[in-house]
């Protein structure tokens, strides 16, 4: 939708968004856009710890610092990639951090935790039962809560990622991004908004989590608990409320569409393969989306790979759920130099 650009909830968010870039640059990498056939992708795979949850957890954590420069410790729950985010950040700040992760996490993202130092919570912890152990820990340990997704911190660290994109890239006019908990969709439309009127931001996520898509149809709040995905980072039941107000109750994305998982594990080998970037299933769910038609990609459209935490094991399994016809239309469509 179109935008005011002295809206003042914008403007007022927009300067949080560039408080964040100051504040966390010497700790995270400004990613480049790298032009595609399918798009212009902005590749958070090569952001700090693989994904673009670092802007957010260093920002979040530093913004704590700040304001208690004796804080003893951080707290977060995640299905890996913020884990390894707020791992780092408390590492590098000299905090202890204890993470909440589902039993079923992805191995490589629980041992990339405990490598950075964090205590991981795991023993029978689930995506349903997850918020209410993460409780448990606060109450237990009294640390400071990093949400993945509902802190205002977090979502303007995020945010960065947009502010990049309107800097780098002139024309842009549309970009597409994953949606699990909703904080980079938010943190990426407000920068948007406030500084490219008239853009288009487009939401991602698979078909067996979609959540979002259906709050987005109803104009409500909707919880949905997410059945088997490839996609580990949008399984969320439900958008954060914060999300929720910037994304719907205000109307402020565009659109938010969904994939099926045969099409998010060709998409996941045509980016390995095709763009040479080793992105996880998440982080491919925009390329996804240019594949299987719900979205029409074209030179002012970026689409954000936002991590690539996946153990290449994988493959085989992604090779046998893929769309054969989606890899090789995906493939077929090659890369392309900058400006060729």
């Amino acid at each position: 939708m179109a935008t005011s650009p002295d809206d003042p909830f914008l403007l007022s968010h927009l300067a949080e968004v560039r408080a964040a870039a100051v504040r966390i640059g010497p700790y995270v990498r400004r990613t480049p856009l790298l032009e595609t056939d399918v798009g212009v992708v902005k590749p958070e795979c090569l952001q700090v710890t693989g994904a673009f949850k670092a802007r957010g957890a260093f920002n979040a954590v530093l913004r704590l610092v700040e304001v208690d420069p004796g804080l003893r410790g951080v707290a977060a729950v995640s299905s890996g990639n913020h884990g390894q985010a707020v791992a780092l950040a408390a590492r590098r700040l000299g905090v202890d951090a204890v993470v909440v992760m589902p039993e079923d996490a992805v191995p490589t993202k629980l041992d990339a935790v405990l490598r950075l130092g964090a205590r991981v919570v795991n023993e029978g912890v689930t995506i349903e039962n997850r918020d209410a152990r993460f409780a448990e820990v606060l109450t237990d340990t009294g640390y400071a809560p990093v949400h993945p997704y509902d802190d205002w911190d977090v979502i303007h660290g995020q945010g960065t990622v947009g502010l990049e994109v309107a800097a780098d890239h002139g024309e842009v006019t549309q970009v597409v991004v994953p949606i699990g908990g909703g904080g980079l969709a938010s943190g990426v439309t407000l920068a948007l908004k406030a500084l490219v009127p008239g853009v288009r931001v487009v939401g991602v996520e698979p078909a067996a989590a979609a959540d979002a898509a259906e709050s987005f149809r109803a104009r409500r709040h909707v919880r949905r608990p997410a059945g088997p995905t490839l996609a580990d980072g949008a399984r969320p039941a439900a958008i954060g409320a914060r999300a929720y107000e910037v994304l719907i109750q205000r109307g402020l994305i565009d659109d938010v569409v969904t994939v099926e998982e045969a099409a998010l594990a060709a998409a996941t080998i045509v980016v390995w393969r095709g763009a040479r970037l080793m992105a996880e299933p998440t982080g491919a769910l925009p390329v996804a989306a240019v594949l299987a038609g719900a979205v029409t990609s074209g030179p002012g459209t970026v689409l954000v790979v936002s991590g690539g935490n996946v153990d290449p094991a994988r493959g085989p399994e992604l090779v046998a759920r893929a769309d054969p016809t989606l890899v090789q239309a995906g493939l077929g469509l090659g890369l392309r130099a900058p400006g060729g």
